[in-house]
């Protein structure tokens, strides 16, 4: 009896133990959905693998007692509760989709590979799990249709409630669930070897950790304190990166030729050749599942639901805009071509070499505009930078920033911000800043949301949280970590999508913050952007890191003017890529990707040489997340530019204008056709008159 009771006592202590490591809070079962302090948001983030797993399997089993639980409802007793509420929050705030979402930083920013790897098969885990379970449910989509057919009549929907269910039905067919069951079967299978092979992509490109060793003197032309900042080899050659710091500092400013050239094989090749073959699996999968959903190509299922709605006026769109943008970009290259410097040879037939573009380009803006991106990255200091931009964020959007502190995180450099609405007193959000490069680390500047910002099922608002990554020059001993202007540009870029996803507070989960038509996505943050292009914000956000002065207004001037030097070929740059990402995915199953990077190159790009090296599809990461999408940069950047002519009239820090932009645009998410929110603040329909004034065309 007592040995008996003893192994019962044991069992019951085992038990114990694993319930309370299964369910212990804060770092296991945190409450992803409801972040109320710093700590909370910090907590999101997992700490070890087990961790990582038994999250995962949590809530998945979580999600799919959700699903069982609306299937089971009779079809006389659905309500917008018990069914379409339910499915919102499944897909757009279930601790299911927080949780993968927060794999997904992981994914990006930690250190640790074997956390990377983990959060990256659990993301595929997750994505598998909400294709078969959920985009591909038939019985989902049949309790849906009966209650839109039925009871949906008998109760009172918003605008906003009316339109999530006409798209989630939209999606549901989008999806297949009107196929028969066998191919419905294919289409689920497609989807998840897509998934995978998205996600194969994206790795390679943050493996991918090529660098070039050469000597000092191959370094003439670079700041000593640059060549001081680069690893040595233990012959002490220079070490030298892809990332786009380290990228951007030599081929704009090394005068060694040889140099800029290895440097630029190693950056265009980068992910080459195991991308080409994944790149060429993941075309034709989406091909085949096109074909199986009956859309001729994959670009015409994916455009079908965007705004653009087709990619015959996607391509009509960047052939437009090229008409324009090309005589300026011709007119550009003639101009640089008159001063060629020493160290730069042009081909036989008179075409520049890639990797000389950026250095004759920085070449002629010192000479003609007096403008060296190095003098005016001193007064670009990182951090007076970014409380400069905070200041401006907080003026027009009437917000509180608040820094907090930000220990057990995965890199003492990441800081973390505290959102405060102004107008009531209360916070809405944290905000993570990772700005330095690391090894393995995601290679270009994003914003990624974790937590987006809806309202709890009591009414109360929840508290959204965000993260900005950015590769960015980390300090040396002696001297701040300093951005040049593209770089300053690019994190008002990327604090626009975080602004545009605290701010997006809906009803609807599904519709919160940038969850919007992705080629209107880029929209906010590119019209904030301009805020960077007048006096009054250059010196509000400019301070040289030893005076302590602002921008001088003669630099200011120059800077100004400056501004268009290369506006055609910049505009001619992303409609190249924007017509490769539709080629990539509007043919059939298999082209020769060589032969249309080739093409595309040669159709838009004038004057410079194509290389038979260049295999930059490789490492073109929206290939993946934007797809034929791509257009989407130069399309919403039209919007931007006829929103930003508007708000300037009114003054760049009026706050009341900026009540009305969260009021009708940013803060209204995607519940409204975006055509319409443009409508609703412009009092008009846009056009392009502001963009092409602009762009000095």
């Amino acid at each position: 009896m007592i040995k008996n009771g003893r192994l019962i006592a044991l069992a019951i202590v085992a038990t114990l133990v694993i319930v309370y490591f299964f369910y212990r809070r804060p770092s296991m079962i945190h409450a992803l959905d409801t972040v109320t302090s710093a700590q909370d948001a910090i907590a999101l983030f997992p700490k070890s693998v087990s961790e990582i797993k038994q999250r995962t399997k949590l809530y998945l089993d979580q999600a799919q007692q959700t699903i069982d639980k609306i299937v089971a409802i009779p079809d006389d007793q659905r309500t917008y509760e018990n069914t379409v509420d339910a499915l919102d929050r499944l897909g757009g705030f279930s601790p299911a989709v927080i949780n993968a979402s927060i794999n997904a930083t992981v994914d990006m920013v930690n250190p640790n590979k074997e956390l990377r790897d983990v959060a990256r098969d659990t993301m595929q885990e997750t994505q598998n799990f909400f294709i078969e379970n959920v985009e591909s449910n038939k019985k989902l989509y049949d309790a849906l249709k009966a209650y839109a057919d039925g009871n949906a009549k008998n109760e009172v929907l918003s605008a906003e409630q009316q339109r999530y269910i006409d798209e989630t039905l939209k999606e549901f067919e989008r999806a297949g669930l009107n196929l028969p069951d066998d191919q419905r079967a294919k289409v689920v299978t497609l989807k998840k070897e897509i998934v995978a092979l998205e996600l194969e992509f994206d790795k390679n490109i943050a493996d991918d950790q090529t660098t070039i060793e050469v000597e000092k003197a191959d370094l003439a032309g670079l700041k000593d304190d640059f060549i001081a900042s680069l690893k040595k080899t233990e012959a002490g050659n220079y070490i030298v990166g892809i990332d786009t710091a380290t990228y951007i500092a030599v081929m704009t400013n090394c005068s060694v030729a040889p140099t800029r050239k290895k440097l630029w094989n190693a950056s265009i090749n980068r992910s080459y050749p195991a991308n080409k073959k994944v790149l060429e699996d993941l075309i034709a999968k989406r091909y085949q599942l096109a074909q199986a959903l009956g859309y001729s190509t994959y670009a015409a299922f994916e455009l079908d639901d965007q705004m653009v709605k087709s990619p015959a006026r996607a391509a009509q769109f960047i052939a437009d805009l090229n008409t324009k943008a090309q005589v300026k970009a011709i007119k550009e290259f003639k101009e640089f071509m008159q001063d060629i410097p020493q160290g730069v040879e042009l081909t036989k037939d008179g075409k520049l070499r890639p990797w000389d573009v950026f250095y004759l380009k920085n070449y002629y803006k010192l000479k003609k505009y007096n403008v060296d991106e190095a003098i005016v990255a001193e007064y670009f200091p990182m951090q007076e930078t970014v409380d400069g931009l905070l200041h401006i964020y907080e003026e027009f959007l009437s917000l509180q920033f608040k820094q907090l502190p930000s220990s057990g995180l995965w890199d003492n450099d990441v800081r973390l911000i505290e959102v405060i609405d102004k107008t009531i007193n209360k916070t809405i959000g944290y905000l993570f800043l990772d700005l330095f490069p690391r090894p393995n680390k995601y290679n270009h500047a994003c914003e990624h949301t974790m937590l987006p910002v809806t309202y709890h099922k009591n009414g109360e608002p929840t508290v959204g949280v965000v993260i900005v990554i950015t590769n960015f020059t980390k300090p040396l001993v002696d001297k701040p970590s300093l951005l040049n202007l593209k770089e300053v540009n690019t994190f008002f870029h990327e604090f626009g999508h975080a602004m545009h996803a605290l701010l997006g507070r809906t009803t609807v989960a599904s519709f919160a913050g940038t969850r919007v038509k992705r080629d209107f996505v880029e929209m906010p943050s590119q019209m904030l952007e301009e805020w960077l292009w007048t006096p009054e914000i250059l010196k509000m956000v400019s301070k040289h890191y030893k005076t302590g002065q602002p921008l001088p207004d003669d630099l200011i001037a120059s800077i100004l003017k400056s501004r268009t030097f290369d506006s055609g070929f910049h505009v001619v740059r992303q409609l190249y890529l924007a017509s490769l990402s539709l080629d990539c995915f509007n043919n059939g199953p298999q082209i020769d990707l060589d032969a249309v990077i080739k093409k595309e190159f040669n159709r838009f790009i004038y004057g410079i040489q194509f290389e038979p090296t260049d295999h930059q599809y490789a490492s073109f990461g929206h290939l993946t997340g934007y797809g034929a999408r791509y257009y989407g940069y130069m399309w919403s950047s039209v919007f931007a530019h006829d929103l930003f002519s508007e708000i300037k009239k009114a003054g760049l820090l009026n706050s009341a204008t900026g009540q009305r932009y969260i009021k009708n645009v940013i803060g209204r998410g995607g519940s409204k056709d975006p055509n319409d929110l443009l409508k609703d603040f412009l009092g008009r329909e846009p056009n392009q008159e502001a963009f092409l004034h602009d762009m000095g065309f």
